[in-house]
């Protein structure tokens, strides 16, 4: 089990991935995502996460320059957007988002949604970038086993990663398993379901067994099922709490509770849904 915030988990091509970074949906271009971001540099975290349509990508380049930790470092994950699918558009997209985050590699490039019939050739666009060295690791981002299934029957490059809405009311236990046996690493986007989780009673009960907060039980569990999570804030004392979770461990008993709470229920769009459109 990870013992602090730079420890790793290694991807299937050997890349080390932190256990835990920051998130940064829904945080406003410009000083609000550049001090969430340092914040975060500051108290120890060393992976970012995030992606064009956040529209913040420029505020996160900046956070890392201002920061002062070297670029190798850090662990910087940013994602495509559904209407740049396809091979040459994916390879433009690339350049946009690298051109806007002031880097001239990345750590982790996903696919942000499945859509319906160009994630392939999507993927192909993935693994030259990959083979070119510009991407540490690629990966892809809610996709569901069929998804998986289909990319793996064309792919030459495996997805290291599928990061994915994951939490105790999602607990997508087929999902991590398939993930498991294929390699690919399971990351947890809305691990706290946008707050929604807060107000659980089985999970208060246990933040008041371990002396814990709801969030860090939460963010807990995750680490406990072996799945990597970004846990997004932009208030400096929550960035801490998210990462002080590795000073306890539930039992197997309170792993059960909480994987029990699952409802199969979703915060953001469901990706056989999502995919309309594009």
């Amino acid at each position: 089990m990870p013992t602090n915030l730079k420890d790793t988990t290694t991807l299937s091509n050997g890349v080390k991935m932190p256990w835990m970074g920051l998130g940064v949906f829904k945080v406003t271009e410009g000083e609000e995502v550049i001090q969430s971001v340092k914040a975060a540099i500051k108290n120890g975290y060393i992976s970012i996460d995030t992606a064009a349509i956040y529209g913040n990508e420029e505020g996160v380049g900046q956070a890392i320059k201002e920061s002062g930790v070297p670029r190798e470092d850090l662990f910087i994950t940013t994602k495509l957007w559904n209407s740049e699918q396809g091979y040459e558009s994916t390879l433009a997209a690339f350049e946009t988002s690298m051109n806007k985050l002031g880097l001239d590699y990345l750590d982790l490039y996903l696919i942000h949604w499945p859509g319906k019939d160009k994630y392939k050739e999507t993927w192909k666009a993935f693994e030259k970038l990959y083979k070119d060295g510009r991407v540490r690791a690629i990966g892809v981002s809610n996709f569901l086993v069929h998804h998986l299934e289909d990319l793996l029957s064309s792919a030459e490059i495996k997805p290291m990663v599928n990061q994915v809405e994951f939490h105790p009311h999602l607990t997508q236990k087929e999902l991590l398993a398939f993930c498991k046996n294929e390699g690919i690493q399971l990351e947890a986007w809305s691990p706290l379901k946008q707050g929604q989780l807060l107000s659980e009673p089985v999970l208060q009960d246990l933040a008041h067994k371990y002396n814990k907060s709801v969030a860090q039980v939460i963010l807990r569990w995750d680490l406990q099922h072996g799945v990597v999570t970004i846990p997004k804030s932009i208030k400096e004392h929550r960035i801490i709490e998210n990462a002080n979770i590795f000073d306890f461990e539930l039992s197997a008993e309170d792993m059960d509770k909480i994987d029990g709470l699952n409802q199969d229920s979703r915060a953001g769009s469901h990706p056989d849904t999502m995919s309309v459109g594009f």
